[in-house]
């Protein structure tokens, strides 16, 4: 008898991991530094309850923003989730998901340096308008 091939659970985890990786590698100075007391934690999918009621959630920060911090500026321990099964399900292009896990990522970043889902959307749209 063969032993068993490799998983193909294990590796879609992987390759999804490893999109997260490059995604946070490419984080750019001076924001990269900033991330020293946030951990990034895969999962396949939200806690029920954590989505909103018909959505889908693709990230999730957990923790204290930046800039809200005490003046002494101590660190306070943050995470920021990436949920694989959503990315998988709404992009099925290899390519199409690398640009979605990357902008989840920066998004969730962006949540940790405090800027607003309301802002961020400004932010988005100002760039689609070529501002």
């Amino acid at each position: 008898m063969q032993p068993p091939g490799p998983d193909p659970e294990d590796e879609a985890r992987g390759a999804f991991e490893a999109l997260v990786a490059a995604a946070i590698a490419a984080i750019p100075e001076p924001f990269a530094p900033q991330l020293a007391s946030v951990a990034f934690v895969v999962e396949d999918e939200p806690l029920p309850g954590q989505a909103p009621p018909g959505g889908t959630l693709f990230g999730l920060y957990q923790g204290v923003p930046r800039t809200t911090w005490g003046a002494d500026s101590a660190t306070h321990a943050a995470r920021i989730t990436i949920y694989r099964r959503p990315h998988e399900r709404w992009h099925r292009d290899p390519a199409a998901r690398a640009r979605a896990v990357a902008a989840t990522v920066r998004h969730e970043v962006a949540h940790h340096l405090g800027i607003s889902d309301e802002r961020l959307r400004e932010l988005d749209s100002d760039r689609r308008r070529g501002r």
